[in-house]
């Protein structure tokens, strides 16, 4: 992996010699975290400012959402997801000068909030919730975030405290299934037109999986380098921490920060977090002790 790079606007993302941070904005009223932008008066003022703190924090990408994934959410309207995300991403891209992705999986979506201003696609059904995406991320000539997914309400539980989970949910082998099923999604990617250099693997901590599965995942992100995409890593917050700490989203910044240096360890390229400043330091952090990258 090391020497290979992606340029984004003005940034040059060059995978193993660092690991990058992507700062998650989420553009909902009912974000698992509680970190909802829409709740406030003025959420694009709301956003922008996040959007800055993060930037003077370390972030290398803004990832702007305006669904929740959580287990259990209702889905939004395109319309209502456009009117949420394309006012932040124009606000963003009009003043911060790095690279957007967009948290969507409508490709109507996708599509305005290239042309808004965002420049990658972070896809949490990897191409297979709509199929005009993977067409349109070939046609835009922009990478997408592949993510593994076997999310299912009726694998979802509830609890009041710390939030929902997924329970009962089988594999024949947690990590090859998981291998052979992203690897059908890079089939898709690749088959539409997408090359190689614009496609980054999430191997999907928290969508349909057990606390268990989560903790060994996260274990063996290093499994998954053998196929040369960079790996994303989405641990913050969420409920399999809770679950393990038995505390809910507020108080996870721990739990989260020992689950992005084991990623770094493993090998992880990106962490997508709520907590950019602190999780950046971490990152630098393990990447002097793992990797001898400094500053």
């Amino acid at each position: 992996m090391m020497g290979k790079k992606l340029s984004l606007g003005t940034s040059e993302f060059e995978w193993g010699s660092r690991t990058y941070v992507m700062g998650i904005l989420n553009v909902t009223p009912d974000s698992f975290s509680g970190d909802g932008l829409n709740q406030v008066e003025d959420p694009v003022q709301a956003a922008l400012a996040q959007a800055h703190r993060f930037a003077t924090g370390g972030a290398h990408i803004l990832d702007v959402g305006g669904e929740s994934t959580r287990p259990g959410s209702e889905p939004v309207s395109t319309e209502e997801e456009l009117a949420r995300v394309l006012p932040v991403i124009r606000a963003i891209a009009a003043e911060i000068h790095i690279p957007i992705s967009i948290d969507t999986y409508k490709a109507e979506v996708a599509d305005a909030a290239l042309d808004a201003g965002a420049s990658l696609i972070n896809d949490v059904w990897a191409l297979q919730a709509d199929p005009k995406m993977a067409p349109l991320a070939a046609q835009r000539g922009v990478p997408v975030i592949l993510m593994h997914n076997r999310s299912k309400p009726k694998d979802a539980r509830l609890e009041a405290n710390l939030g929902g989970r997924y329970v009962g949910v089988e594999y024949a082998n947690l990590i090859e299934d998981i291998k052979l099923e992203l690897m059908a999604r890079v089939a898709v990617a690749q088959a539409a037109g997408i090359p190689d250099q614009h496609i980054i693997l999430d191997t999907g901590i928290g969508f349909g999986k057990t606390v268990e599965q989560n903790l060994e995942l996260l274990n063996r992100t290093g499994e998954f380098r053998e196929f040369g995409f960079p790996i994303l890593v989405g641990p913050s917050r969420k409920s399999f921490i809770g679950y393990t700490l038995d505390l809910p989203p507020d108080q996870r910044a721990e739990g989260t920060a020992a689950a992005v240096a084991v990623a770094i360890t493993r090998g992880a390229d990106i962490v997508r977090v709520h907590d950019v400043e602190m999780m950046t330091r971490i990152a630098r952090m393990t990447d002097a002790i793992v990797r001898g990258a400094h500053g």
